[in-house]
Protein backbone atom coordinates (compact mmCIF):
# COMPACT_ATOMS: atom_id res chain seq x y z
CA UNK A 1 0.00 0.00 0.00
CA UNK A 2 1.08 3.61 -0.61
CA UNK A 3 2.51 5.66 2.22
CA UNK A 4 -0.15 7.40 4.31
CA UNK A 5 -0.96 10.88 3.11
CA UNK A 6 -1.81 11.94 6.66
CA UNK A 7 -0.67 10.33 9.89
CA UNK A 8 0.05 11.17 13.51
CA UNK A 9 2.95 10.43 15.83
CA UNK A 10 2.24 10.19 19.58
CA UNK A 11 -0.31 12.97 19.14
CA UNK A 12 -1.88 14.76 22.11
CA UNK A 13 -4.73 17.20 21.49
CA UNK A 14 -6.47 19.66 23.78
CA UNK A 15 -6.56 23.26 24.93
CA UNK A 16 -4.33 25.42 27.08
CA UNK A 17 -1.65 22.75 27.29
CA UNK A 18 -4.08 20.23 28.77
CA UNK A 19 -4.59 17.08 26.73
CA UNK A 20 -8.07 15.71 26.08
CA UNK A 21 -6.74 12.81 23.99
CA UNK A 22 -3.31 11.24 24.26
CA UNK A 23 -1.24 8.85 22.15
CA UNK A 24 -3.47 9.26 19.09
CA UNK A 25 -2.01 7.07 16.35
CA UNK A 26 -3.88 7.14 13.05
CA UNK A 27 -3.03 6.97 9.38
CA UNK A 28 -5.10 7.45 6.24
CA UNK A 29 -4.01 6.57 2.70
CA UNK A 30 -5.14 7.90 -0.68
CA UNK A 31 -8.51 6.39 -1.53
CA UNK A 32 -9.53 5.79 2.09
CA UNK A 33 -12.19 7.17 4.42
CA UNK A 34 -11.35 7.19 8.13
CA UNK A 35 -14.32 7.97 10.36
CA UNK A 36 -14.23 9.03 14.00
CA UNK A 37 -17.22 7.99 16.08
CA UNK A 38 -18.06 8.67 19.71
CA UNK A 39 -20.35 10.74 21.93
CA UNK A 40 -20.32 14.53 22.09
CA UNK A 41 -17.62 16.14 24.17
CA UNK A 42 -14.96 13.42 23.90
CA UNK A 43 -12.65 15.39 21.62
CA UNK A 44 -13.54 14.43 18.02
CA UNK A 45 -13.78 18.04 16.83
CA UNK A 46 -10.64 18.95 18.77
CA UNK A 47 -8.78 16.13 17.05
CA UNK A 48 -10.01 17.18 13.60
CA UNK A 49 -9.02 20.79 14.23
CA UNK A 50 -5.55 19.61 15.22
CA UNK A 51 -5.29 17.45 12.11
CA UNK A 52 -6.06 20.53 10.00
CA UNK A 53 -3.73 22.94 11.88
CA UNK A 54 -6.57 25.01 13.33
CA UNK A 55 -5.21 23.96 16.73
CA UNK A 56 -1.62 23.28 17.69
CA UNK A 57 -0.88 19.85 19.18
CA UNK A 58 -0.37 19.66 22.92
CA UNK A 59 2.24 17.02 22.14
CA UNK A 60 3.42 14.79 19.32
CA UNK A 61 2.98 15.62 15.65
CA UNK A 62 0.68 15.53 12.63
CA UNK A 63 2.39 14.75 9.32
CA UNK A 64 1.07 15.51 5.85
CA UNK A 65 2.96 13.79 3.04
CA UNK A 66 5.73 13.12 5.54
CA UNK A 67 6.09 16.77 6.60
CA UNK A 68 5.08 18.10 9.99
CA UNK A 69 1.94 20.20 9.71
CA UNK A 70 3.37 22.98 11.89
CA UNK A 71 6.21 23.46 9.39
CA UNK A 72 4.01 23.84 6.31
CA UNK A 73 3.29 27.37 5.01
CA UNK A 74 -0.42 28.17 4.93
CA UNK A 75 -0.65 28.28 1.13
CA UNK A 76 1.09 24.93 0.73
CA UNK A 77 -1.26 23.45 3.32
CA UNK A 78 -4.32 24.91 1.56
CA UNK A 79 -3.25 23.31 -1.71
CA UNK A 80 -3.25 19.89 -0.07
CA UNK A 81 -5.94 19.96 2.62
CA UNK A 82 -9.49 21.30 2.88
CA UNK A 83 -11.78 21.36 5.90
CA UNK A 84 -15.53 21.49 6.51
CA UNK A 85 -16.55 22.22 10.09
CA UNK A 86 -19.90 22.48 11.85
CA UNK A 87 -19.24 26.13 12.72
CA UNK A 88 -21.64 28.43 10.90
CA UNK A 89 -20.07 30.52 8.20
CA UNK A 90 -22.06 33.63 7.28
CA UNK A 91 -20.36 35.56 4.49
CA UNK A 92 -23.12 38.14 4.24
CA UNK A 93 -23.94 39.47 0.77
CA UNK A 94 -21.92 36.76 -1.00
CA UNK A 95 -23.64 34.62 -3.57
CA UNK A 96 -23.31 30.84 -3.31
CA UNK A 97 -21.16 30.72 -6.44
CA UNK A 98 -18.77 33.22 -4.86
CA UNK A 99 -18.60 31.21 -1.63
CA UNK A 100 -17.69 28.07 -3.56
CA UNK A 101 -15.19 30.08 -5.59
CA UNK A 102 -13.20 30.94 -2.46
CA UNK A 103 -12.07 27.32 -2.52
CA UNK A 104 -9.96 28.22 -5.57
CA UNK A 105 -7.99 30.97 -3.79
CA UNK A 106 -5.01 28.73 -2.96
CA UNK A 107 -4.60 28.21 -6.72
CA UNK A 108 -4.90 31.87 -7.75
CA UNK A 109 -2.47 34.77 -7.53
CA UNK A 110 -2.47 37.37 -4.78
CA UNK A 111 -5.47 39.19 -6.23
CA UNK A 112 -7.62 36.06 -6.02
CA UNK A 113 -8.90 36.43 -9.57
CA UNK A 114 -10.49 33.28 -10.96
CA UNK A 115 -9.51 32.09 -14.42
CA UNK A 116 -11.94 30.29 -16.77
CA UNK A 117 -10.37 27.02 -15.58
CA UNK A 118 -11.06 27.98 -11.95
CA UNK A 119 -14.67 28.83 -12.78
CA UNK A 120 -15.03 25.46 -14.49
CA UNK A 121 -13.91 23.79 -11.26
CA UNK A 122 -16.51 25.82 -9.33
CA UNK A 123 -19.26 24.81 -11.76
CA UNK A 124 -18.25 21.15 -11.61
CA UNK A 125 -18.17 21.08 -7.81
CA UNK A 126 -21.59 22.75 -7.51
CA UNK A 127 -23.09 20.32 -10.01
CA UNK A 128 -21.50 17.39 -8.22
CA UNK A 129 -23.27 18.18 -4.92
CA UNK A 130 -26.47 19.37 -6.58
CA UNK A 131 -26.41 23.07 -5.71
CA UNK A 132 -25.98 24.58 -9.18
CA UNK A 133 -29.51 26.02 -8.96
CA UNK A 134 -28.36 28.09 -5.96
CA UNK A 135 -25.42 29.76 -7.68
CA UNK A 136 -26.99 33.24 -7.82
CA UNK A 137 -28.65 33.11 -4.41
CA UNK A 138 -27.14 34.87 -1.41
CA UNK A 139 -25.59 32.57 1.18
CA UNK A 140 -28.60 32.96 3.46
CA UNK A 141 -29.79 29.41 3.21
CA UNK A 142 -31.18 26.62 5.33
CA UNK A 143 -28.67 24.53 7.24
CA UNK A 144 -28.74 21.61 4.80
CA UNK A 145 -28.22 23.77 1.73
CA UNK A 146 -25.41 25.68 3.44
CA UNK A 147 -23.69 22.39 4.25
CA UNK A 148 -23.81 21.29 0.62
CA UNK A 149 -22.48 24.63 -0.65
CA UNK A 150 -19.57 24.42 1.80
CA UNK A 151 -18.88 20.86 0.68
CA UNK A 152 -18.72 22.11 -2.92
CA UNK A 153 -16.23 24.73 -1.75
CA UNK A 154 -14.05 22.03 -0.16
CA UNK A 155 -14.22 19.88 -3.30
CA UNK A 156 -13.26 22.62 -5.76
CA UNK A 157 -10.18 23.31 -3.67
CA UNK A 158 -8.86 20.03 -5.20
CA UNK A 159 -7.18 18.82 -2.01
CA UNK A 160 -5.43 15.54 -1.35
CA UNK A 161 -7.00 15.33 2.11
CA UNK A 162 -10.46 16.43 3.25
CA UNK A 163 -11.24 16.92 6.94
CA UNK A 164 -15.00 16.86 7.57
CA UNK A 165 -16.52 17.52 10.99
CA UNK A 166 -20.04 16.03 11.05
CA UNK A 167 -20.66 16.58 7.32
CA UNK A 168 -24.17 15.11 7.57
CA UNK A 169 -25.30 17.54 10.27
CA UNK A 170 -28.58 19.32 9.45
CA UNK A 171 -29.35 16.89 6.61
CA UNK A 172 -32.34 14.56 6.48
CA UNK A 173 -31.67 10.86 5.96
CA UNK A 174 -32.02 11.02 2.16
CA UNK A 175 -29.39 13.73 1.84
CA UNK A 176 -27.15 12.04 4.43
CA UNK A 177 -27.03 8.92 2.27
CA UNK A 178 -26.57 10.91 -0.95
CA UNK A 179 -23.72 12.94 0.53
CA UNK A 180 -21.91 9.89 1.89
CA UNK A 181 -22.31 8.04 -1.40
CA UNK A 182 -20.87 11.10 -3.15
CA UNK A 183 -17.89 11.08 -0.78
CA UNK A 184 -17.24 7.40 -1.53
CA UNK A 185 -17.20 8.11 -5.28
CA UNK A 186 -14.92 11.13 -4.84
CA UNK A 187 -12.48 9.18 -2.71
CA UNK A 188 -12.27 6.37 -5.24
CA UNK A 189 -12.18 8.48 -8.41
CA UNK A 190 -9.73 11.12 -7.16
CA UNK A 191 -7.69 9.03 -4.71
CA UNK A 192 -8.67 11.43 -1.93
CA UNK A 193 -8.04 10.73 1.71
CA UNK A 194 -10.94 11.69 3.98
CA UNK A 195 -10.99 11.98 7.77
CA UNK A 196 -14.41 12.78 9.18
CA UNK A 197 -16.58 12.45 12.26
CA UNK A 198 -20.07 10.99 12.37
CA UNK A 199 -22.61 10.28 15.09
CA UNK A 200 -24.33 7.39 13.35
CA UNK A 201 -22.43 4.11 13.61
CA UNK A 202 -24.55 2.49 10.89
CA UNK A 203 -23.66 5.24 8.42
CA UNK A 204 -20.00 5.04 9.40
CA UNK A 205 -20.01 1.31 8.67
CA UNK A 206 -21.55 1.87 5.24
CA UNK A 207 -19.06 4.43 4.02
CA UNK A 208 -15.80 3.95 5.93
CA UNK A 209 -12.66 1.96 5.24
CA UNK A 210 -11.53 2.57 8.82
CA UNK A 211 -13.50 3.48 11.94
CA UNK A 212 -11.80 4.95 15.02
CA UNK A 213 -13.76 5.00 18.28
CA UNK A 214 -13.01 8.07 20.39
Amino acid sequence: MDQPVLHTHHLEVGYGGKALLEEVCLAVHPGQILTLIGPNGVGKSTLLKTLSKLLAPVGGAVLLQGKELRQLPERELALQLSILTTERVMPELMRCEEVVGTGRYPHTGRLGLLTPADRAQVDAAMELVGVQALRDQEFRLGDGQRQRVMLARAICQEPQVMILDEPTSFLDIRYKLELLELLKKLVRSRALAVVMSLHELDLAQKVSDLVLCV
